[in-house]
């Protein structure tokens, strides 16, 4: 019998918390650092350390899942499971090693490519969220929901500012509050308890970073969809996802008219 996504949750959840204590270990004490190859960003000796723990944790708990990190070479073997782990070691590394608080450890679970467990661990901040399918999403055990903010103007939006340049948006620039945070599974969590209202990214980006986070936002009833407006599917063979929007399904339905007004 496969494991309940609730079951799975938990065991996320404890691997999070695990992570938190790894990281907190070398956070602000000069970790080891490198620079990945193809520009790929720094990866630190905290990273690596997490990973090793997380696969090893993981993998014993549940041995038939596959495995996508990002401090792993991938490989097909993944493709032909029915259910894989996605995991980022240290979400928002540049951040982990500057110091600041914003970075996370993000594990998810996606069965047949949907997303049915997941935990984002904010060691820094105290902070863990967690959600499975159809049951909700909590921070700190406590259930948590998305803005009720119905209407666009003055909303909150997370983004990166080069993602509000005018070829983002060929129906004009939307009326918001742009604000941005280091991490995307961060953001996500973010939306999710209504701290903020919404948060896009059209850049490809890859699974591991978004898919705890996506599931999070969205067990909490927010709307998530890649930077047009689809479905999320994971596991994919290139590990890429063409972006991502998640808001309340009002706010969502109003960004994507800025975002794609041929629509209307």
């Amino acid at each position: 019998m496969a494991p309940d996504p609730a079951d799975d949750r938990e065991l996320l959840a404890k691997a999070a918390e695990a992570a938190g204590e790894i990281a907190m270990r070398h956070f602000r004490r000069d970790p080891k650092q490198w620079d990945k190859s193809d520009g790929m960003g720094p990866v630190t000796e905290a990273d690596l350390e997490i990973n090793a723990m997380l696969r090893e944790t993981l993998q014993r708990a549940r041995p038939d899942y596959g495995w996508l990190s990002e401090e792993d070479e991938d490989g097909a073997a993944r493709l032909s499971c029915e259910r894989v782990f996605i995991v980022d070691p240290i979400d928002g590394t540049r951040a982990f090693i500057a110091g600041e608080q914003g970075f996370s450890t993000a594990l998810a679970v996606a069965e047949r490519g949907q997303l049915t467990a997941a935990a984002v661990g904010l060691p820094a901040r105290q902070e863990l969220f967690s959600a499975a399918l159809g049951a909700g999403a909590t921070k700190n055990g406590d259930a948590i929901a998305v803005s009720t903010r119905r209407k666009l103007q003055e909303a909150t939006l997370l983004a990166a500012k080069v993602q509000m340049r005018d070829a983002n948006w060929p129906g004009g620039q939307p009326p918001v509050d742009r604000h941005f945070r280091s991490s995307l599974a961060w953001r996500l969590c973010l939306i999710a308890e209504g701290r903020f209202d919404c948060m896009v990214t059209f850049r490809s980006s890859f699974e591991w970073d978004i898919a705890a986070g996506a599931l999070i936002a969205a067990e909490a009833g927010g709307c998530v969809t890649d930077g047009q407006g689809r479905s999320l599917i994971f596991n994919n063979p290139d590990h890429m996802q063409p972006g991502v929007v998640a808001a309340p399904e009002a706010l969502h339905t109003a960004l994507m008219r800025y975002r794609q007004p041929e629509a209307d």
